[in-house]
Parts: C-alpha cells; structure tokens; sequence
C-alpha cells in the first residue's frame, strides 16, 4: 500500500494577494532544511513538486540528501484562481472559497480539486508530494468524505502523510497544524 508524504510549501516571500508565484523567505529556507532532516530516514524514495517556485524550492534540501530530481506534477499545483482575476482581489476570492463547500464551487474547481484526488489516488509507491495548503485539504477532505474546502490548516512545512488502498486515500496523519493569520 502506497504511502504519500504531502508538504505543504515553507513560507513565501510574498503572499497569494502579493504575488503570483513567490519564491521562499529565509525562514521558509530553514523550514524546508527542517523538512528534509525530518524525511530523510524515509527515502530515499520519489519526489513530487508543484511547478510553482516555492514547493519547488522547499523540495531542494530533501532532493539534494537522496540525491534525486523532483518531478513536477502539475495535479498538486496551487488552486487556480479564476482567469483574468487582479492580483489584488486574489485574497478575498480565496477567503471566501475556503468558508464554504466543494458542493458551492465553480465547475471548473470541482474538476481542478477531482484532479487532485485522482493524481494521488493513483500514486504506485510511497512518494513524498511537496504542494499547497488547498490541495492537501483536497486530499484530507477526500479521505475523510469532508466536503468542505478547508479540513484543516496545515503549517508551513508540515508534512500530511495519507496511505493509498483500492483508488482511495486513507489519512494516517494531519500535519502540524497554523493559526491562518494570512494566506500565503
């Protein structure tokens, strides 16, 4: 049975209102350092990164330990925002969208958060998966048949482990848990 490892990106240097696709902070460096000294004992094993530079970046320490290269998955990518949408009104979208239910969401979320289920649900080996704080709630919320849009609030570089059995994940372990004080 497949285990998955999901880490939510360290901190950015900019937040979703801020900046598209901000790389990390120093602190979000020593949080992906933290990260791997903690994952290391695991692997080495696969890993997966969203193409946004901060999973990226926070999956740098951990690839460089096992000496692997990160694939890129473009199913554990940020929650897209809907097109042509200001920089600036990302943030109240987001709030919003994260009060309410899966059930209350555009199609085109319903099918990016599907997406998500489906790209880790059809995981072979245990992999560690470095993404965003949306998509690992989509997994908690789809191993725990929660339809809401926020489950829990996984820290920066909190690691969410999830066991796949049968096309369908089982939460093993939330990860530590942030005060959402701002989205980043």
């Amino acid at each position: 049975m497949p285990r998955l490892y999901l880490v939510r990106h360290g901190r950015a240097e900019a937040g979703f209102g801020e900046s598209m696709d901000p790389g990390l902070d120093e602190k979000g460096q020593r949080q992906a350092e933290v990260a791997a000294a903690r994952l290391a004992p695991l692997g080495p094993l696969p890993i997966l990164t969203s193409p946004l530079r901060r999973t990226r970046e926070t999956a740098v320490p951990l690839a460089q330990l096992w000496k692997r290269r990160p694939a890129v998955e473009e199913a554990v990518a940020e929650i897209p925002s809907p097109k042509g949408m200001a920089l600036e009104g990302r943030i109240g979208w987001l709030r919003e969208l994260m009060a309410g239910a899966w059930s209350g969401a555009a199609p085109d979320l319903t099918a990016w958060r599907d997406g998500v289920t489906a790209a880790l649900a059809a995981r072979k080996e245990d992999t560690v998966i470095f993404s965003h704080f949306v998509a690992i709630n989509v997994a908690a919320g789809a191993a725990l048949g929660d339809d809401r849009v926020v489950v829990f609030s996984p820290d920066n570089c909190s690691v969410t482990v999830f066991d796949v059995s049968d096309g369908a994940l089982t939460l093993v372990e939330k990860g530590h848990e942030a005060e959402l004080t701002k989205v980043k």
